[in-house]
């Protein structure tokens, strides 16, 4: 297996998320999850089958977006172009989902890989390659620009330089994703959300989808001050709400990162737990941004340390159980299908969907 750097996730335990269950709540609600990863790394697995086991809950997981995380990079060729060899893998694994032996859900239906923007306009032929090698699935590019200056604050095996969503030709780079019709995901702790905010507004043809509710920190120089961190956060993604090519998905909050400690406890949480716990931001981010600019998330298999895969939807579904329709709609499916242009009919109804997909 490849050797990869130490992780920072949390490690997942089988046994000890079998201890609770939940029936699936609404469990004709349509879902894409537009956020998950495949790897294979030293010690941990998290593939095609992993995934398939999750989603297979209970809830109606349509689809999914695949989120680059330095999974089958050529180990050969030039430098730029070794992460088009993620983006020919998670094709493959889509292949496998489209086929149909594997039941309904469409796998990787969008892809988000990696390309290195500081390229500036050079990286135009890494996104042709991305294109030619999945024209009908990939959307956009991630770069790894979570930072904080703190040791203890890192959630990516390979802590990025500081100042990147600031390197201009980081900024040149990223404009050329909106010549190419592509998006830019970007993952940013709250501290960083300034700068996500001038890249914002450099580019505004840009669409920017900020991932895991823009990153409050709850450990390092940041634990026990979950209150005055909240209110950092919230100014900062108010500004960001007056941007209309944001977005923002809604999870990652069982990351180590957030300060929540339920893996130490001898059971994992139910889902009406984690909505206590989650509510204030997501909420907050439904409130600002409108449900039609943001969608759920899972971030598997990062946060599963914390919980399952059917707790998760179950919490989300608790959060947005006041919504109307049309909102849980876009919260649970429309905004994913919009933002990364899935097909359609993954939103409908399941006898609209499956008429039209026939």
């Amino acid at each position: 297996m490849p050797s990869a750097p130490h992780s920072p996730h949390i490690p997942v335990r089988e046994d000890w998320l079998a201890l609770v269950t939940e029936p699936p709540l609404e469990p004709e609600l349509p879902v894409v999850d537009p956020h998950h990863h495949l790897w294979d790394r030293t010690g941990d697995r998290y593939l095609f089958d992993d995934l398939l086991r999750d989603t297979r809950s209970g809830h109606d997981i349509r689809a999914t977006v695949f989120i680059t995380c330095r999974s089958m990079f050529r180990a050969e060729g030039a430098e730029e172009m070794r992460p088009v060899g993620e983006t020919e893998f998670v094709n493959g694994v889509a292949a496998q989902s489209a086929s149909g032996l594997y039941g309904p859900l469409r796998a990787c239906q969008g892809i988000v890989g990696f390309a290195d923007l500081t390229l500036g306009e050079q990286v135009a032929p890494v996104l042709e390659a991305h294109l030619r090698a999945a024209p009908e699935r990939f959307r956009g590019i991630r770069n790894n620009t979570a930072f904080h200056p703190d040791p203890r604050v890192q959630t990516n095996p390979i802590k990025p330089r500081e100042g990147l969503l600031n390197d201009p030709a980081f900024l040149r780079g990223a404009a050329m994703l909106a010549r190419c019709g592509l998006t830019l995901d970007i993952w940013a702790y709250h501290t960083q959300l300034p700068e996500v905010e001038a890249l914002a507004r450099a580019l505004p043809d840009l669409t920017i989808i900020l991932d895991h509710l823009g990153g409050p920190i709850g450990i390092g120089p940041f634990a026990g001050q979950r209150e005055e961190v909240f209110g950092t956060w919230l100014a900062s993604m108010r500004r960001l709400a007056a941007l209309p090519n944001l977005r923002v998905k809604l999870g990652g909050l069982g990351m180590a990162l957030s300060g929540f400690r339920f893996h130490e406890a001898g059971t994992p949480p139910g889902s009406a737990e984690l909505a206590t716990a989650w509510a204030p931001y997501v909420e907050r981010c439904i409130e600002i941004f409108g449900a039609q600019r943001c969608m759920f998330e899972s971030n598997f298999s990062v946060d599963k340390g914390m919980f399952s895969y059917g707790v998760c939807w179950n919490a989300f579904k608790r959060i947005a159980a006041a919504a109307s329709a049309d909102e849980k709609a876009a919260l649970f499916a429309g905004t994913a299908i919009r933002t990364y242009r899935l097909p359609q009919h993954l939103g409908l109804p399941r006898a609209a969907s499956q008429e039209l997909s026939a």
